[in-house]
C-alpha cells in the first residue's frame, strides 16, 4: 500500500539522535537517497515508539547532511576529525554535491608546520650484526598547532598525554601516534600537501660504562638515535 507523507514538517531518529526538519529540506537533493525514501512511499519506513521516522544511520554526523540540504554548503568545525566517516555517510544518501564540497574544503588547508620526530635503533642478527633493513622505533612524536595536527592524522594520532585545554588554535609538543610506522606518517603528511623542509639526526646512546635498563642490549644500545623531520604546507 502506498503512504504519503502529508505534513511538511518530518520528525527523525537517526540512530538514536532526533532531528526536526522539512519534507523540502529532506528531498531537496532529487537523485539522493532520502528523496527515493521520503519523495513517494513512506509505508516501508521503520518508525520508533513515539512515530519518528528511524533511519539507522550514524545520528551525530546526520546534522551535516542536512546543513548540506539546507544551503548546499557546508561548514566543518576546525579540527574535525571524522571526514572518513561523513564521507561514508554522504555515499550512502547518495549526496555527490556534498562529497565535492567536502573535497574542496580539504583542499583549503591552512598553512602550517609540523615537526614529526623518533628515537630508534636497529635491530641485530646473528653474531650481533646490525640489520639495517629492520628499523626499531618505540614512539613516534607529532609537534604543531593541535588543529593541523589533527587535520593530517586523524585518528592514528594519540592524545592521551596532551588534555585538550586551550582549544585548536594552541600548539602542542605532546602529540605521539598510535603506530610505529615513519612511512605511513610521511604519506600523511604528503597527502595533507606538506613537504619537507628540513631534517637532523644524532646519536643518543650513553657512554660506554653507563648502566642499561634492563632487558636492553648493549650492542643495540649503541646504534640508539633520534631523528627530526620537520614539515611546512604553504
Amino acid at each position: 500500500m502506498c503512504e504519503r507523507i502529508d505534513s511538511d514538517i518530518i520528525e527523525l531518529n537517526v540512530g538514536g539522535v532526533h532531528y526536526t526538519t522539512s519534507l523540502k529540506t529532506l528531498t531537496k537533493d532529487k537523485q539522493s537517497k532520502l528523496q527515493d525514501i521520503f519523495g513517494e512511499n513512506t509505508a516501508n519506513i521503520t518508525k520508533d515508539a513515539k512515530g519518528r521516522y528511524f533511519l539507522d544511520r550514524d545520528g551525530v554526523l546526520f546534522r551535516y547532511v542536512l546543513d548540506y540540504l539546507r544551503d548546499e554548503a557546508i561548514s566543518l568545525p576546525e579540527g574535525f576529525r571524522e571526514n572518513g566517516r561523513l564521507r561514508k555517510e554522504a555515499e550512502y544518501f547518495n549526496l555527490t554535491g556534498l562529497i565535492k564540497n567536502m573535497d574542496a574544503q580539504s583542499q583549503e588547508h591552512q598553512s602550517g608546520c609540523i615537526t614529526v620526530g623518533y628515537r630508534g635503533s636497529f635491530q641485530f642478527g646473528k653474531d650481533g650484526l646490525a640489520d639495517v633493513k629492520f628499523r626499531k622505533l618505540s614512539r613516534i612524536l607529532v609537534c604543531g598547532r593541535v588543529a593541523i595536527c589533527r587535520d593530517v592524522f586523524g585518528e592514528t594520532l594519540n592524545e592521551s598525554r596532551d588534555p585538550d585545554h586551550g582549544g585548536p588554535d594552541r600548539y602542542t609538543s605532546r602529540f605521539f601516534l598510535k603506530h610505529c610506522f615513519i612511512e605511513q606518517a610521511f604519506d600523511m603528511l604528503h597527502d595533507s600537501g606538506f613537504k619537507l623542509a628540513g631534517s637532523c639526526g644524532s646519536g643518543t646512546s650513553a657512554g660506554a660504562n653507563a648502566e642499561l635498563k634492563p632487558g636492553v642490549d648493549a650492542e643495540e644500545n649503541r646504534w640508539n638515535h633520534y631523528n627530526e623531520f620537520v614539515f611546512i604546507r604553504d
